[in-house]
């Protein structure tokens, strides 16, 4: 099967590169990383990516799952690809039957590109959702129901935070179009702008089911004391959501599961990441990570977000990822 990719690069000499272009729509051949030569038509992409979505639940019914994953700064194509393609193999092993699509935007991959990247995930966040997710969110029949989810990571939180701000405000033809389940992990944006009544954050949380906020207080990339976020509050990836977030959205505490995860030998890291870390492992180790891919499909799902199996829930309601 191949892989499905929405691109905003570029092109250039035959090859994509960290700049804006037209979206363009790929059927990736598995083991490759995405090229130009791989794009098919727009209706021919969304026909097939609609199609392979669809899976009979227990009750007999057709049902759509289309998962997006939108990836953060620095990250080259072939990283994109080991993530999606880790990602969704994870998932299938935990019975996940519809279908994950990675939103390509022009990350370059030089590690002092922050500041050139976040310019680059504006420019192109209103795309993930008018050639994406409003679309393929209208693709209902009276018997099947599409859920059209979406994952970012790092840098990816904040074009999805930008693209459904910036849909609402420029009125897509498409009103009515919705995510059902929306995730962070490791959510480079600031705390306190997903705050309910953020002018900002409003259309995310209106546009969707819920929000999920997979945050860790080790999370290097994230700390303020990087030199690239000098200046910059603190992160919804390393502190979690506000208190006054909506009632819609939950914080997943990875603090404690990552320092049980990490420590010098420890019984789990054999078992619960098998493929080592990717990128940095602080801020990237939710791909390939067991207990992360658990608790997500359950999410994806719909599982109900306080009996979810890998999560312990405090007194006080605060919710934390656990090894099971």
């Amino acid at each position: 099967m191949p892989d499905y990719v929405m691109s905003v690069r570029a092109v250039r000499n035959g090859a994509f590169v960290a700049e804006v272009g037209p979206s363009k729509f790929l059927e990736v051949p598995d083991g490759l990383d995405p090229s130009p030569s791989h794009a098919i038509t727009a209706n021919a992409w969304y026909k097939t990516v609609r199609i392979s979505s669809v899976w009979i639940n227990n009750n007999g019914e057709d049902r759509g799952d289309i998962l997006f994953i939108i990836h953060g700064y620095n990250t080259s194509e072939t990283e994109v690809m080991e993530r999606h393609r880790r990602l969704k193999d994870d998932l299938v092993a935990e019975g996940f039957k519809g279908v994950v699509v990675s939103f390509d935007w022009p990350s370059d991959d030089k590690s002092l590109a922050y500041l050139p990247d976040r310019h680059r995930a504006k420019a192109t966040a209103f795309k993930l959702v008018s050639d994406g997710i409003a679309y393929l969110s209208g693709q209902q029949t009276p018997t099947c129901t599409i859920n059209v989810h979406a994952l970012g990571h790092s840098t990816g939180a904040y074009v999805m935070r930008e693209a459904f701000d910036d849909a609402d405000d420029t009125g897509l033809p498409n009103s009515g179009w919705s995510v059902s389940q929306i995730i962070f992990a490791a959510g480079d944006v600031s705390s306190g702008s997903m705050s309910a009544d953020d002018s900002g954050a409003v259309s995310i949380y209106r546009h969707s089911v819920r929000l999920t906020n997979y945050f860790s207080r080790h999370d290097e990339a994230l700390d303020l004391s990087n030199v690239k976020r000098l200046g910059t509050a603190p992160r919804a990836g390393r502190i979690g959501l506000p208190d006054d977030a909506p009632q819609s959205a939950v914080n997943i505490d990875c603090t404690d599961y990552y320092e049980e995860l990490t420590e010098v030998g420890s019984t789990i890291t054999a078992t619960d990441s098998p493929y080592g870390f990717m990128g940095m492992q602080s801020h990237s180790w939710y791909f390939g990570n067991r207990m992360f891919t658990k608790d997500l499909f359950c999410t994806l799902i719909g599982i109900n977000r306080t009996v979810i199996p890998t999560r312990v829930v405090g007194s006080d309601g605060k919710m934390s990822l656990k090894h099971i």
